[in-house]
């Protein structure tokens, strides 16, 4: 992370396909060569796991898990796993159709599950047990909260009967028992996505590309996390969140996020070592070669907001538990390397922490451009070495969406000033700003590449509808985009070793 080097914004879901998502198959092989044949040395990603509320990946009903939406069908088919390969899916080719994804892959991996059961050699069934052994401690707990929910038609665990609401062990072992087909499936099915990732990983190394991760500070209260580990969040003796997580008024929300989350009941994780945590973030550095821990802040001090609040203006601010929780990450996982994203209120105390430990915290070149004032943090000219900066991230609009529909005219015209353009490819100016400025690493969302519009936004902070929809269309990583961004990356001093080559 110590290296001039940049990257590129893309999650799997929005990758091309004949499917209705994005998923691990040829398409991700395909990005991942442009994006080596670009010299480029970072993939970024959102959470890989399953998407929750809103299909957002960021409300996921486990931080373990992999998304069974990113697993292949035609990856399935080529070995042996799927008796006909999938059949092409209508719809738009510019929109994830999240329904028909869930319904099509769960019909792929029952059908791939008992070919599976059927005709696997001892070795295959070897390499699976060894995969749910290696992976229990959230693995047993993930697999047997999906058999529940499925079993209980997706209700809230805090309806679901006491004994298994409250987890007493005779209940579980009866569960277990009497689910234990459904329970192999999904143990099987976040086989197949560990395989599949692992394959794309190991792709990328050859390629000179690493995969930059996400995650999430806080997890979703629906989710066999929190089910699982009920006396590390603060609910009430049913299991209903009594506060929740957010942030006050910002640049995204005149009444602030009131994002829902349960919050850590700090003083628990403490006494133990923070062990569920240092577990959350090793599987993280299993999955990725670096991991973007979300919401910084949140780690010095968080917004607390009553459960009953409609809002997150009636929230307070609550301290962390600061630099003793990473000093114990450090102590368990050694050298780590972590990106804190430190946007919004970042305190000189969350300056100081992340300085602590030498991470690189975020730059928004719409943030700078907005503002308009030269000693704006967010200015590519002020940019330290020691920071990951985008033009925008997955919660901004695309940079062009940003610059049309969402400024001024005043600002417009500062912006232009600051990137010295004529604004007739806004976009291809701030991506050369960003690739010229100081910093050790620059990340372009791929609609920033593409020069799309406000249409290919990924999320708007605050809604619970139309997001994370947007995908890239099959021919639109196409050897002009290729080779305009190599020839910038390389005249900018930021090649990726083996892209180079």
């Amino acid at each position: 992370m110590d290296r001039r080097a940049s990257g590129v914004l893309l999650h799997p879901t929005s990758l091309p396909g004949p499917g209705p998502c994005g998923d691990l198959g040829p398409a991700a092989c395909r990005f991942a060569q442009s994006l080596g044949a670009s010299a480029q040395s970072w993939w970024q990603v959102l959470p890989t796991v399953p998407p929750g509320a809103g299909n957002s990946p960021y409300h996921a009903p486990s931080t373990f898990a992999g998304s069974p939406l990113l697993v292949s069908p035609e990856r399935l088919y080529e070995e042996g796993l799927l008796a006909a390969p999938p059949s092409p899916v209508g719809g738009s080719p510019d929109r994830v159709d999240y329904p028909a994804a869930r319904r099509i892959r769960e019909g792929c991996l029952r059908s791939a599950f008992d070919r599976f059961a059927a005709r696997a050699s001892p070795s295959e069934r070897d390499r699976l047990e060894s995969f749910c052994r290696e992976n229990a401690a959230w693995l047993d707990d993930h697999a047997l909260y999906t058999a529940l929910h499925r079993m209980y038609g997706a209700a809230s665990w805090t309806c679901w009967p006491a004994p298994l609401r409250e987890r007493r062990g005779d209940a579980l072992t009866e569960a277990r028992r009497s689910l234990r087909m459904e329970i192999r499936r999904e143990q099987f099915t976040q086989y197949q996505f560990h395989r599949q990732w692992s394959d794309l990983r190991s792709l990328c190394a050859r390629l000179g590309v690493g995969l930059l991760g996400d995650v999430p500070i806080y997890v979703a209260h629906e989710s066999a996390d929190v089910w699982a580990h009920q006396d590390l969040f603060q609910l009430d003796a049913v299991g209903i969140p009594t506060v929740v997580a957010g942030v006050p008024p910002d640049y995204f929300s005149e009444t602030g996020q009131r994002w829902g989350n349960p919050l850590y009941r700090w003083d628990r994780l403490r006494a133990d070592g923070y062990l569920w945590w240092i577990d959350r973030l090793e599987a993280a550095l299993r999955r990725f070669d670096a991991v973007r821990l979300d919401h910084f802040i949140g780690f010095q001090n968080y917004w607390e907001i009553p459960a009953q609040a409609a809002t997150a203006k009636d929230g307070r601010w609550v301290e962390g538990p600061g630099a003793h929780f990473f000093e114990e990450v450090l102590r368990r996982l050694g050298k780590v390397p972590f990106v804190a994203e430190d946007l919004g209120v970042a305190t000189p105390a969350v300056r100081a922490l992340r300085d602590r430990f030498g991470w690189p915290g975020l730059r928004v070149m719409q943030f700078g451009l907005l503002d308009g004032r030269s000693d704006n943090e967010h200015l590519p000219a002020n940019y330290p070495r020691r920071c990951v900066a985008y033009t925008g991230t997955h919660d901004n609009n695309t940079s062009v969406g940003w610059f049309r529909d969402e400024t001024s005219p005043a600002a417009r015209s500062s912006a232009l000033r600051h990137l010295g353009s004529d604004g007739a490819a806004v976009h291809r100016d701030m991506v050369r700003a960003l690739f010229r400025s100081e910093a050790d690493l620059v990340v372009v969302p791929v609609q920033d590449l593409l020069g799309l519009g406000s249409e290919a936004r990924m999320n708007r902070p605050g809604t619970a509808l139309g997001n994370w929809e947007w995908r890239l269309r099959p021919e639109a990583m196409g050897d002009d985009v290729v080779d305009s961004l190599r020839a910038l990356t390389e005249a900018c001093g930021r090649g990726s070793r083996a892209g180079a080559a």
